[in-house]
């Protein structure tokens, strides 16, 4: 396991193409298991989502993430692969909410020796609160 420092830029565009960014810069864990890579950290205050714990498990071209902690009430699984959809539920403090992603484009660069970045642009619908478009954005320090 190696311990890695990673910058994380999420950028969310509403319907009116109006940009909010969130820069964090966080330690993480990097690991190899068969044939994924794993990525593990720790949420923050400043994401909205303190005492979750990311893992993002990196495999044949597709990213599954899955949050767990009391900030998102239940556990919260988002698989991305480019140009296919995915449904499921978003956990909040108030219950789980529905969940669409279309991953518009997956690009890993991420390689074990800790080195590389993660970008990710997905469009996504939670059913009956917000649509919009997002990219993540991971490199490593």
């Amino acid at each position: 396991m190696k311990e890695v420092m990673m910058r994380i830029i999420g950028t969310q565009v509403n319907a009116n193409a109006e940009e909010e960014q969130l820069e964090l810069i966080t330690e993480g864990k990097l690991y190899e298991k068969g044939e994924a890579m794993y990525l593990i950290y720790d949420e923050t205050e400043l994401s909205g989502m303190p005492g979750c714990k990311t893992r993002l498990k990196l495999k044949d071209g597709t990213v599954k993430m899955r949050r767990v902690g009391k900030s998102v009430g239940i556990d919260t699984e988002i698989e991305f692969e480019q140009g296919k959809r995915y449904n499921g539920y978003y956990g909040t403090p108030y219950g789980a909410v529905e969940l669409e992603v279309l991953t518009n484009r997956l690009e890993n660069g991420i390689r074990p020796d800790g080195t590389g970045s993660l970008d990710i642009d997905y469009s996504v619908s939670l059913k009956g609160l917000t649509e919009g478009r997002n990219r993540l954005n991971i490199q490593f320090m």
